[in-house]
């Protein structure tokens, strides 16, 4: 049993203010359990994200191309997603366990890609379009995929042994043929892979980091539930400009998230400043999940002035170190939109941690239903609140391991971060 705020009932030792236990040492979340299906239910990523969707289905677009002004609606998006999932198992011959390295920029067929693979139990392995042929190398080594969908511009990256399908093309255009019969569903268990996302690389090599259906599905519930409570002080049209890539864990959790909420995601083919404030008034854009960098940009560039940017109402930043002084200078520039904070790694399945308190030097509460310790590297010691050390992850977002380990059984996440109290 817990309470309301998730703190079990069995641990009077736990603080209200930070979730830390001081008999066990573990902070517990402090945030509202998020109920999950059950872990034995056969079920994948895809299809528990689909099922969330609102009824009727929304009639503002699901996807929007800003370049062009292209849209997919969401009736559009659940017949793409079926026809290119039964043409994917019949012409293209995947199936549950193949792994489909994509290499592409951002554009309106790579969420319905991404739903169609988790949808038939293939795994989803996407990489930086910008990566040279040898980093592309590498990463293929880690996946080892039995397909590859790219563009005409980044398929020369690929090695050749590996059975290439350009997005472009007719024949892979044709996979959304209407007419395409649908095969029966294939059983998907969640602890299944669902994808193998790289890291970041700071510590060496990009390493492959496998991600079950049942991490997915625990990221979209928590993403889902926090969504419904926001929804409840704001009816208005959400509208999110994807700034971050979709390879990236960040992006790659956002899209699915808008996707799942029935709101419009905006995509952009490349990073361009001037593109993404025309968006923001073009499209009315009220949430953006962005980096520091562009935080910057918004609280210093002069390209702001003039624009009508008030729709805006939520920017989301995370993927690094957001400093005081940008954050105060973004504050004073744009006093009516809200900073939300987040901290999180491929290995987390996206965000672990996250505040929309504008106080500087916190990434916030972590998730529902995780637990965390703060460990002293040298010694192993379990530390306090405000003590600085290891910060160790469970819950049912951790990833399964690692696309070279030897066994994929559930890990402990380990990285540095210095603690606090919220």
């Amino acid at each position: 049993m817990e309470t309301s705020e998730g703190i079990p009932r069995s641990a009077p030792a736990v603080d209200p203010r930070s979730g830390f236990c001081s008999e066990t040492k573990i902070f517990h979340s402090l945030r509202r359990p998020v109920p999950l299906p059950p872990d034995s239910v056969p079920l994948n990523a895809a299809s528990f994200s689909l099922s969330l969707l609102p009824s009727p289905l929304p009639d503002q677009p699901a996807l929007i191309d800003a370049a062009t002004g292209a849209s997919v609606s969401y009736p559009d998006l659940l017949s793409r997603i079926r026809n290119l999932a039964s043409a994917l198992r019949s012409r293209a011959g995947l199936s549950k366990g193949h792994v489909a390295f994509l290499i592409s920029p951002p554009g309106l067929d790579i969420p319905v890609l991404y739903l169609a693979l988790l949808s038939i139990g293939a795994i989803v392995s996407p990489a930086n379009p910008l990566s040279t042929p040898a980093e592309i190398a590498h990463q293929i080594r880690l996946s080892n995929p039995s397909v590859a969908f790219a563009t005409a511009a980044t398929a020369p990256k690929l090695p050749p042994h590996i059975p290439t399908l350009l997005l472009e093309s007719p024949r892979f255009r044709s996979f959304f043929d209407p007419n395409t019969a649908p095969l029966p569903p294939l059983e998907i268990l969640q602890s299944d892979t669902a994808a193998i996302l790289c890291s970041s690389g700071t510590m060496g090599k990009v390493k492959g980091v496998a991600l079950s259906h049942r991490n997915l599905v625990a990221q979209i519930a928590s993403n889902h539930a926090a969504a419904q409570v926001a929804k409840e002080k704001d009816a208005g049209p959400p509208v999110a400009l994807i700034t971050v890539p979709l390879f990236h864990v960040f992006g790659y959790s956002v899209v699915l998230r808008e996707v799942t909420l029935g709101e419009t995601a905006v995509l952009m083919e490349r990073f361009d400043f001037s593109a993404i404030l025309a968006a923001v008034e073009r499209y009315r854009v009220n949430l953006m999940p962005v980096s520091p960098p562009l935080v910057l940009a918004m609280a210093k560039s002069p390209a702001v002035v003039g624009r009508d940017l008030s729709s805006l109402k939520l920017l989301v930043c995370g993927g690094a170190p957001l400093v005081r002084e940008v954050a105060e200078s973004f504050a004073a520039r744009f006093p009516s939109v809200i900073m939300g904070k987040g901290y999180g790694l491929t290995e987390s399945s996206g965000g672990i941690a996250g505040t929309d308190d504008p106080r500087n030097g916190s990434t916030g509460r972590i998730s529902a239903s995780t637990e965390a310790r703060i460990v002293d590297p040298a010694t192993g010691e379990s530390l306090g609140p405000g003590q600085r050390g290891e910060l160790w992850l469970r819950g049912p977002t951790i990833m399964k391991g690692t696309a070279t380990s030897a066994s994929l059984a559930r890990l402990l996440l380990v990285t540095t971060i210095k603690n606090k109290k919220n």
